[in-house]
Protein backbone atom coordinates (compact mmCIF):
# COMPACT_ATOMS: atom_id res chain seq x y z
CA UNK A 1 0.00 0.00 0.00
CA UNK A 2 1.39 3.40 -0.98
CA UNK A 3 1.79 5.71 2.04
CA UNK A 4 -0.22 8.94 1.94
CA UNK A 5 1.68 11.83 0.39
CA UNK A 6 2.57 14.70 2.71
CA UNK A 7 1.02 18.07 1.95
CA UNK A 8 3.27 20.25 -0.17
CA UNK A 9 4.83 23.41 1.29
CA UNK A 10 2.47 25.57 -0.77
CA UNK A 11 -0.57 23.68 0.42
CA UNK A 12 0.57 24.00 4.04
CA UNK A 13 1.01 27.76 3.64
CA UNK A 14 -2.46 28.10 2.10
CA UNK A 15 -3.96 26.01 4.88
CA UNK A 16 -2.23 28.16 7.50
CA UNK A 17 -3.66 31.47 6.24
CA UNK A 18 -7.06 29.89 5.61
CA UNK A 19 -7.21 28.83 9.26
CA UNK A 20 -6.11 32.19 10.68
CA UNK A 21 -3.94 35.18 9.72
CA UNK A 22 -0.23 34.31 9.85
CA UNK A 23 2.67 36.32 11.28
CA UNK A 24 5.69 35.62 9.05
CA UNK A 25 9.12 36.48 10.49
CA UNK A 26 12.17 37.02 8.35
CA UNK A 27 14.78 34.38 9.21
CA UNK A 28 18.31 35.30 8.19
CA UNK A 29 19.85 31.85 8.56
CA UNK A 30 18.83 28.24 9.05
CA UNK A 31 19.22 28.29 12.83
CA UNK A 32 16.89 31.28 13.16
CA UNK A 33 14.40 29.41 10.97
CA UNK A 34 14.51 26.49 13.38
CA UNK A 35 14.11 28.90 16.29
CA UNK A 36 11.01 30.43 14.69
CA UNK A 37 9.48 26.98 14.33
CA UNK A 38 10.16 26.06 17.95
CA UNK A 39 8.62 29.31 19.13
CA UNK A 40 5.39 28.47 17.33
CA UNK A 41 5.40 30.53 14.12
CA UNK A 42 3.54 28.94 11.21
CA UNK A 43 5.62 30.25 8.29
CA UNK A 44 8.95 31.99 7.63
CA UNK A 45 10.38 34.45 5.12
CA UNK A 46 13.65 34.75 3.23
CA UNK A 47 14.15 38.50 2.84
CA UNK A 48 16.29 39.85 0.03
CA UNK A 49 17.21 42.79 2.22
CA UNK A 50 18.36 40.51 5.04
CA UNK A 51 20.20 38.13 2.73
CA UNK A 52 21.99 41.03 1.02
CA UNK A 53 22.88 42.63 4.36
CA UNK A 54 24.25 39.34 5.72
CA UNK A 55 26.61 39.34 2.72
CA UNK A 56 27.66 42.95 3.38
CA UNK A 57 25.67 44.25 0.40
CA UNK A 58 22.82 46.74 -0.01
CA UNK A 59 19.46 45.51 -1.29
CA UNK A 60 19.81 46.75 -4.87
CA UNK A 61 19.56 43.51 -6.83
CA UNK A 62 23.19 42.36 -6.48
CA UNK A 63 22.48 38.91 -5.00
CA UNK A 64 22.04 36.25 -7.69
CA UNK A 65 19.21 33.79 -8.19
CA UNK A 66 21.37 30.81 -7.29
CA UNK A 67 22.56 32.51 -4.08
CA UNK A 68 18.91 33.05 -3.10
CA UNK A 69 18.01 29.45 -3.93
CA UNK A 70 20.98 28.04 -2.00
CA UNK A 71 19.84 29.95 1.09
CA UNK A 72 16.26 28.77 0.59
CA UNK A 73 17.47 25.18 0.46
CA UNK A 74 19.36 25.61 3.75
CA UNK A 75 16.27 27.06 5.40
CA UNK A 76 13.90 24.31 4.27
CA UNK A 77 16.41 21.66 5.35
CA UNK A 78 16.54 23.10 8.87
CA UNK A 79 12.85 23.86 9.44
CA UNK A 80 9.56 22.38 8.30
CA UNK A 81 7.86 25.78 8.26
CA UNK A 82 6.54 26.80 4.81
CA UNK A 83 8.99 29.30 3.36
CA UNK A 84 8.02 32.46 1.44
CA UNK A 85 10.99 33.64 -0.65
CA UNK A 86 11.71 37.13 -1.84
CA UNK A 87 12.56 36.83 -5.54
CA UNK A 88 13.06 40.55 -6.20
CA UNK A 89 12.05 41.32 -9.80
CA UNK A 90 12.17 37.66 -10.82
CA UNK A 91 15.82 37.77 -12.01
CA UNK A 92 14.80 38.75 -15.52
CA UNK A 93 11.80 38.91 -17.78
CA UNK A 94 8.96 36.40 -18.11
CA UNK A 95 11.03 33.45 -19.35
CA UNK A 96 13.58 34.00 -16.58
CA UNK A 97 10.73 34.03 -14.06
CA UNK A 98 9.85 30.49 -15.17
CA UNK A 99 13.30 29.30 -14.09
CA UNK A 100 13.14 31.34 -10.90
CA UNK A 101 9.92 29.64 -9.82
CA UNK A 102 11.15 26.16 -10.69
CA UNK A 103 14.41 26.59 -8.77
CA UNK A 104 12.70 27.93 -5.65
CA UNK A 105 10.05 25.22 -5.82
CA UNK A 106 12.79 22.60 -6.21
CA UNK A 107 14.51 24.01 -3.11
CA UNK A 108 11.40 23.25 -1.04
CA UNK A 109 9.95 26.76 -0.85
CA UNK A 110 6.20 27.31 -0.48
CA UNK A 111 6.00 30.66 -2.28
CA UNK A 112 7.86 33.35 -4.19
CA UNK A 113 7.34 37.09 -4.09
CA UNK A 114 7.80 39.12 -7.28
CA UNK A 115 7.85 42.91 -7.40
CA UNK A 116 7.14 45.43 -10.14
CA UNK A 117 10.31 47.54 -9.93
CA UNK A 118 12.93 48.09 -12.58
CA UNK A 119 16.57 47.27 -11.93
CA UNK A 120 18.49 48.55 -10.12
CA UNK A 121 15.76 47.95 -7.57
CA UNK A 122 15.62 49.80 -4.25
CA UNK A 123 14.24 49.13 -0.81
CA UNK A 124 10.48 49.51 -1.03
CA UNK A 125 10.49 52.27 1.59
CA UNK A 126 13.03 54.52 -0.16
CA UNK A 127 12.43 57.11 -2.84
CA UNK A 128 13.85 56.89 -6.34
CA UNK A 129 12.14 53.65 -7.35
CA UNK A 130 11.14 53.03 -10.96
CA UNK A 131 8.41 50.62 -12.03
CA UNK A 132 7.92 48.36 -15.01
CA UNK A 133 4.78 48.80 -17.06
CA UNK A 134 1.85 47.00 -15.43
CA UNK A 135 1.45 44.65 -18.41
CA UNK A 136 5.11 43.60 -18.13
CA UNK A 137 4.63 42.65 -14.49
CA UNK A 138 1.40 40.84 -15.34
CA UNK A 139 3.36 38.79 -17.89
CA UNK A 140 5.84 37.80 -15.14
CA UNK A 141 2.95 36.74 -12.90
CA UNK A 142 1.45 34.64 -15.70
CA UNK A 143 4.85 33.04 -16.31
CA UNK A 144 5.26 32.28 -12.60
CA UNK A 145 1.83 30.69 -12.35
CA UNK A 146 2.42 28.59 -15.48
CA UNK A 147 5.89 27.43 -14.38
CA UNK A 148 4.95 25.95 -11.00
CA UNK A 149 4.69 22.18 -10.93
CA UNK A 150 2.59 22.16 -7.77
CA UNK A 151 -0.63 24.12 -8.31
CA UNK A 152 -0.57 25.02 -4.61
CA UNK A 153 2.82 26.76 -4.89
CA UNK A 154 2.01 30.37 -4.00
CA UNK A 155 2.70 33.39 -6.23
CA UNK A 156 2.87 36.69 -4.33
CA UNK A 157 2.80 39.87 -6.43
CA UNK A 158 4.16 43.00 -4.81
CA UNK A 159 3.44 46.46 -6.13
CA UNK A 160 5.61 49.43 -5.21
CA UNK A 161 3.28 51.85 -6.97
CA UNK A 162 2.09 53.66 -3.82
CA UNK A 163 5.41 55.47 -3.43
CA UNK A 164 5.81 56.20 -7.15
CA UNK A 165 2.42 56.91 -8.75
CA UNK A 166 0.10 56.91 -5.75
CA UNK A 167 -2.50 54.78 -4.01
CA UNK A 168 -4.94 54.50 -6.92
CA UNK A 169 -2.27 53.14 -9.25
CA UNK A 170 -1.30 50.57 -6.62
CA UNK A 171 -4.91 49.38 -6.54
CA UNK A 172 -5.13 49.22 -10.36
CA UNK A 173 -1.92 47.25 -10.60
CA UNK A 174 -2.95 44.90 -7.80
CA UNK A 175 -6.20 44.05 -9.56
CA UNK A 176 -4.34 43.40 -12.81
CA UNK A 177 -1.80 41.15 -11.09
CA UNK A 178 -4.60 39.23 -9.38
CA UNK A 179 -6.27 38.66 -12.77
CA UNK A 180 -2.92 37.47 -14.16
CA UNK A 181 -2.75 34.71 -11.55
CA UNK A 182 -1.25 36.11 -8.35
CA UNK A 183 -2.47 34.21 -5.30
CA UNK A 184 -1.51 36.95 -2.83
CA UNK A 185 -1.14 40.70 -3.32
CA UNK A 186 1.52 42.65 -1.40
CA UNK A 187 1.04 46.45 -1.40
CA UNK A 188 4.39 47.90 -0.39
CA UNK A 189 4.85 51.10 1.64
CA UNK A 190 1.25 52.08 2.35
CA UNK A 191 1.40 55.16 4.55
CA UNK A 192 -1.40 54.90 7.13
CA UNK A 193 -3.80 52.52 8.82
CA UNK A 194 -6.56 54.05 6.69
CA UNK A 195 -4.66 53.16 3.52
CA UNK A 196 -4.20 49.56 4.65
CA UNK A 197 -7.94 49.32 5.33
CA UNK A 198 -8.89 51.02 2.05
CA UNK A 199 -6.60 48.75 0.05
CA UNK A 200 -8.13 45.65 1.63
CA UNK A 201 -11.60 46.89 0.65
CA UNK A 202 -10.49 47.68 -2.91
CA UNK A 203 -8.57 44.46 -3.63
CA UNK A 204 -10.48 41.35 -2.51
CA UNK A 205 -8.61 38.13 -1.85
CA UNK A 206 -5.52 37.15 0.16
CA UNK A 207 -3.30 40.12 1.04
CA UNK A 208 0.10 40.54 2.67
CA UNK A 209 1.07 43.47 4.90
CA UNK A 210 4.71 44.39 5.43
CA UNK A 211 5.51 45.59 8.95
CA UNK A 212 9.15 46.45 8.44
CA UNK A 213 10.70 48.96 10.82
CA UNK A 214 11.82 52.54 10.09
CA UNK A 215 9.91 52.73 6.82
CA UNK A 216 6.96 54.61 5.37
CA UNK A 217 4.33 52.31 6.83
CA UNK A 218 3.21 52.61 10.45
CA UNK A 219 3.93 49.58 12.65
CA UNK A 220 0.38 48.37 13.12
CA UNK A 221 -0.72 45.61 15.48
CA UNK A 222 -1.08 42.16 13.98
CA UNK A 223 -4.66 41.93 15.26
CA UNK A 224 -5.61 45.19 13.58
CA UNK A 225 -4.27 44.05 10.20
CA UNK A 226 -5.99 40.69 10.59
CA UNK A 227 -9.27 42.46 11.26
CA UNK A 228 -8.82 44.45 8.03
CA UNK A 229 -8.49 41.19 6.10
CA UNK A 230 -4.72 40.71 5.72
CA UNK A 231 -3.90 36.99 5.83
CA UNK A 232 -0.09 37.31 6.00
CA UNK A 233 1.83 39.89 8.04
CA UNK A 234 5.53 40.12 7.31
CA UNK A 235 8.34 41.11 9.71
CA UNK A 236 11.21 40.81 7.19
CA UNK A 237 14.28 42.27 8.92
CA UNK A 238 13.20 42.46 12.58
CA UNK A 239 15.27 39.52 13.85
CA UNK A 240 18.35 40.57 11.87
CA UNK A 241 18.23 44.15 13.15
CA UNK A 242 17.87 42.94 16.74
CA UNK A 243 20.67 40.39 16.32
CA UNK A 244 23.03 42.95 14.81
CA UNK A 245 22.46 45.38 17.68
CA UNK A 246 23.10 42.59 20.19
CA UNK A 247 26.27 41.57 18.37
CA UNK A 248 27.49 45.17 18.27
CA UNK A 249 26.94 45.58 22.02
CA UNK A 250 28.70 42.31 22.86
CA UNK A 251 31.70 43.15 20.68
CA UNK A 252 31.92 46.64 22.18
CA UNK A 253 31.96 45.16 25.70
CA UNK A 254 34.87 42.89 24.81
CA UNK A 255 36.76 45.85 23.39
CA UNK A 256 36.08 48.28 26.25
CA UNK A 257 35.98 45.92 29.26
CA UNK A 258 38.35 43.20 28.18
CA UNK A 259 35.79 40.47 28.95
CA UNK A 260 32.29 39.32 28.01
CA UNK A 261 31.05 38.32 31.47
CA UNK A 262 28.38 41.04 31.69
CA UNK A 263 26.91 39.86 28.39
CA UNK A 264 26.39 36.25 29.52
CA UNK A 265 22.75 36.75 30.62
CA UNK A 266 21.93 37.95 27.09
CA UNK A 267 23.40 34.85 25.42
CA UNK A 268 22.06 31.41 24.65
CA UNK A 269 23.80 28.98 26.97
CA UNK A 270 25.82 26.10 25.55
CA UNK A 271 22.97 23.75 26.48
CA UNK A 272 20.38 25.96 24.77
CA UNK A 273 22.44 26.25 21.61
CA UNK A 274 23.11 22.51 21.48
CA UNK A 275 19.43 21.82 22.02
CA UNK A 276 18.52 24.10 19.10
CA UNK A 277 21.08 22.26 16.96
CA UNK A 278 19.80 18.83 18.09
CA UNK A 279 23.36 17.99 19.08
CA UNK A 280 22.26 14.98 21.16
CA UNK A 281 20.37 13.51 18.23
CA UNK A 282 23.48 13.58 16.07
CA UNK A 283 25.50 11.89 18.82
CA UNK A 284 22.86 9.18 19.31
CA UNK A 285 22.70 8.38 15.60
CA UNK A 286 26.49 8.30 15.34
CA UNK A 287 26.68 5.77 18.19
CA UNK A 288 23.91 3.67 16.63
CA UNK A 289 25.72 3.45 13.29
CA UNK A 290 28.71 1.91 15.07
CA UNK A 291 26.50 -0.64 16.81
Amino acid sequence: MTPPQAASPGRRLRAAWAAAPVAVPGVFNALVGRMAERLGFRAMYLSGAALSASMGLPDVGLVTLTEFVDEARRLTAASSLPLLCDADVGFGEALSVERTVRLFEGAGAAAVQLEDQLLPKRCGHLSGKQLVEPEAMAAKVRAAAAARRDPDFVIVARTDARGVHGFDDAVRRARLYREAGADVIFPEALESADEFAAFARAVPGPLLANMTEFGRSPNLDFAALAAMGYRLVLYPVTALRAALRAAEEALAEILTKGHQRDALPRMLTRKELYDLLDYAGYEERDRAYFG
